[in-house]
């Protein structure tokens, strides 16, 4: 794990594969770390030829957190948004997107195929829409636009999602229960919930870095964000969208919305799959980000 100065904060950031490939940028999604891109996942697509960086966002993980900010109320934030203003909040997803140029300013690395599940899926759009000479190519995983009209997250993944956790340093089997209740609930079913790998996940996120306000603080940014299908109309490089078909957090036609909003780009929906990405799934996945990766050669 190395750190490096990028727009004014810390990311953190490992790199796996040869240098002197072309590069794979893998973005996390809401309030989660890097380690979510597995090992196992990032050396398949080293074996294919490519260089894979993953790296903690901004507020996550061993990068640079806002925990000075005051914890997010959402039912202020909901308020503010719906009276038609905008809210004041520490960051933003376009920030973010300025964070994922700037650690490759910081590499050296002119341009990179870039990879993003939720709301890494919203980054990355960004990252494509806003600096298309640095994008070669775009894979948007478990995402959406922000199209106010698409249907919403269902109640109780809401309700799950923004609830308090406990805090595990005083009661880690109680926040074990909490994570694996929520990630049980978004998960598909056509592959087992490996539930001791997770909770294995989760201490490790959990001794990297514990800031219980950064997902109330992504949330914000999320919810600002708007409406991406006109920067995605402007996005010309290969790109291919994959979605689950049970996912609920967001729902099939979220992913279908951003493969038309994008001008060539493929569709994966995937039987089986909801807001998660199991290790069976994995081949399929880095099929998929190779093959559009290699459309534009």
């Amino acid at each position: 794990m190395n750190l490096l100065k990028v727009n004014g904060i810390e990311l953190a950031y490992d790199s796996y594969g040869s240098e002197t490939d072309e590069t794979i940028l893998l973005i996390v999604g809401l309030g989660t770390q890097m380690i979510r891109w597995t090992v196992p996942f990032c050396e398949m697509l080293t074996t294919r030829g490519y260089r894979v960086i993953r790296f903690d966002n901004r507020d996550t993980g061993l990068s640079t957190h806002f925990s000075h900010h005051d914890t997010l109320d959402f039912e202020a934030l909901a308020k503010t948004l719906m009276s038609g203003q905008l809210p004041v909040i520490p960051y933003t997803l376009d920030d973010m997107s300025d964070d994922t140029i700037g650690l490759l300013d910081a590499l050296g690395i002119k341009n990179a195929h870039v990879v993003g599940r939720s709301m890494g899926g919203m980054i990355a759009q960004l990252v494509a829409s806003r600096y298309p000479e640095r994008v070669l190519s775009l894979t948007s995983i478990m995402s959406t636009t922000g199209n106010p009209e698409l249907p919403p997250t269902s109640p109780d993944v809401m309700a799950l999602m923004t609830r308090p956790a406990p805090n595990p340093m005083k009661d880690e089997a109680l926040y074990l229960a909490h994570s694996v209740a929520f990630a049980t609930r978004i998960a598909g079913t056509g592959y087992p919930f490996e539930e001791n790998e997770y909770r294995l996940m989760i201490r490790e996120e959990v001794q990297r870095a514990y800031d219980p306000g950064s997902i109330g603080r992504q949330i914000a940014a999320i919810a600002v964000s708007g409406d991406r299908r006109p920067q995605l109309a402007k996005v010309k490089v290969p790109s291919l969208v994959i979605h689950g078909v049970e996912d609920p957090m967001f729902v099939p036609a979220c992913g279908q919305d951003t493969a038309q909003s994008i001008s060539g780009s493929e569709f994966m929906l995937l039987d089986g799959m909801g807001h998660d990405l199991p290790a069976p799934l994995f081949e399929t996945v880095v099929d998929g980000i190779v093959r559009t990766a290699r459309r534009g050669r």
